[in-house]
């Protein structure tokens, strides 16, 4: 596997080898001492699977009591994936970076402990799958402002039109206000 850094230190991208013929292909997504040598080396304990369809964003969510690591993949569609760094001690906070994962380019963003995460459907619908270094806990949730102007994400809305979000989503709150970490 190739794994290339990001604008921002700790955040990941891992393109994995695929292994193709006539009848299709065959990856690894997740093999603990290969990705251990690539430097996420955290126990990984929950898996994820979500679908939605075109037009929805999801976050930016994370959770300051119990952080998650993230190992993020599209099994079906594109979305445009980002990752949000909330360490108030980090020289990147309030930065982001963001790109396209989708099942044609196989890509994973690996996003450590300390981030937000949200992402925007590109294609008709998409499934992303996601493997966390802690478990969700509803209560401990947040959620960051996806339009915060401070942060400005450059998503790729599609025709302009608003995102489809959750009323959780809608209610994120700006970086000024939202629960950081140290």
């Amino acid at each position: 596997m190739k794994v290339l850094p990001t604008d921002i230190p700790g955040v990941l991208v891992v393109e994995p080898v695929v292994h193709g013929d006539a009848r299709g292909f065959f990856l690894e997504s997740w093999h603990a001492a290969r990705y251990a040598e690539a430097g996420i080396r955290l126990p990984l304990v929950q898996d994820n699977h979500s679908r939605s369809v075109r037009g929805t964003l999801r976050g930016l969510h994370y959770q300051v009591e119990r952080p998650q690591g993230k190992l993020v993949r599209v099994a079906a569609g594109a979305v445009f994936d980002v990752a949000v760094d909330l360490r108030r001690s980090s020289a990147t906070f309030g930065r982001w970076v963001g790109m396209v994962l989708s099942s044609e380019n196989r890509r994973q963003l690996w996003i450590p402990p300390g981030f937000a995460h949200g992402f925007y459907v590109t294609s008709e619908s998409a499934d992303l799958l996601y493997k966390c270094s802690d478990y969700y806990v509803p209560a401990l949730d947040r959620t960051l402002a996806w339009d915060d102007p401070e942060v400005a994400v450059a998503w790729p809305l599609l025709d302009g039109a608003a995102p489809l979000l959750s009323a959780k989503d809608a209610a994120g709150l700006p970086l000024g206000q939202a629960a950081t970490y140290p």
